[in-house]
């Protein structure tokens, strides 16, 4: 079976997920004629009108009152009904992705992710259902804030959505109907220029996300950072890990990120031992996944104490 694309609509209950589905399926550049299917799993209190959209509509909205009731085979059967080419799925926001995504079939294909926030609500959100919000923000290529005017402070908002995703472009539309991009620059908390890049122990989270999103600028940089030691199993001689426990969103999320060092006196290092060490980067091409991945040519280790906060964030 082909593959059929899907534009998902993110967010929490009356976000502006359906006023913005309602709008682009009035616009005959996007509405064309082509059979789309509307899968809604959280019905709030705005609802589709369907006389609206343009004449050539060929539009079929479907809602699940319950998003248990989702399964791959009643998806396939509705693309099989109504010979679908296109999916405008609107999220239920109680719901992790990880459960939606064993809901959809193998065929479909996410090809744009779009997150919808009320501006007066998202912070309340944000504390008291953090990993909810997590969950919406990364994947996340587009974050529009409604309902935004200037009593609501906008660098707030921008770093709870940077401190998640680096790469997803920020809207804020306004109570008047303007709306407007998001301009504000996010430079490093380290110059990456300096001949020894320094990351101090509150930006390690930020440091190991950038490294691994924007790999290749790191290469041939010497850095130094405080880390744990740790060792897999059948690791070749002369090399370890070295990093931070890092806690995204909360505790049952907290991983340990690591680079791989190489030194010659690697077997000498303790499991879980507090260092500080000085190295290049190098990049390495790792068989596994096809990619180069940064390794760090150690030269210099030290002993250092814990941190004073042992887990690495992002704030």
């Amino acid at each position: 079976m082909r593959e059929l694309p899907i534009y998902l609509f993110t967010g929490f209950l009356e976000s502006g997920k359906t006023k913005f589905i309602q709008e682009t399926l009035e616009d005959e550049g996007f509405n064309d004629g082509d059979s789309i299917l509307v899968v809604v799993l959280e019905e709030g209190i705005e609802e589709y009108d369907e006389s609206r959209f343009p004449k050539k509509s060929n539009v079929h909205i479907e809602i699940f009152d319950d998003p248990e009731d989702v399964t791959p085979q009643k998806l396939l059967d509705l693309q099989k009904r109504y010979d679908v080419d296109r999916v405008m799925l609107e999220t239920n926001g109680m719901m992790l992705f990880n459960d939606l995504y064993e809901k959809l079939p193998d065929t479909w294909v996410v090809y744009q992710e779009m997150m919808f926030v009320d501006s007066t609500t998202f912070i309340n959100y944000n504390t008291n259902m953090r990993a909810l919000v997590v969950d919406k923000l990364q994947g996340a290529e587009l974050v529009i804030f409604n309902r935004y005017d200037d009593s609501i402070d906008k660098m707030t908002l921008h770093k709870i959505v940077r401190g998640v995703n680096r790469r997803s472009i920020i809207a804020y539309e306004k109570t008047d109907g303007s709306v407007e991009r998001d301009e504000i620059e996010d430079p490093l908390p380290y110059d990456i220029e300096a001949p020894v890049v320094e990351i101090q122990d509150e930006d390690y989270a930020i440091f190991f996300r950038d490294l691994s999103e924007e790999t290749t600028k790191y290469s041939g940089k010497t850095v130094k950072y405080k880390g744990q030691v740790a060792f897999a199993r059948n690791q070749p001689k002369g090399t370890f890990y070295f990093g931070r426990r890092v806690m995204t969103c909360c505790v049952e999320d907290i991983q340990y990120m690591p680079i791989m060092g190489r030194w010659k006196n690697a077997s000498n290092l303790r499991d879980k031992q507090w260092l500080t060490v000085t190295g290049k980067i190098e990049l390495e091409y790792n068989q596994k996944t096809g990619q180069k991945i940064p390794t760090l040519k150690v030269t210099q280790l030290v002993p250092a104490e814990v941190p004073n906060q042992e887990v690495a964030t992002f704030y």
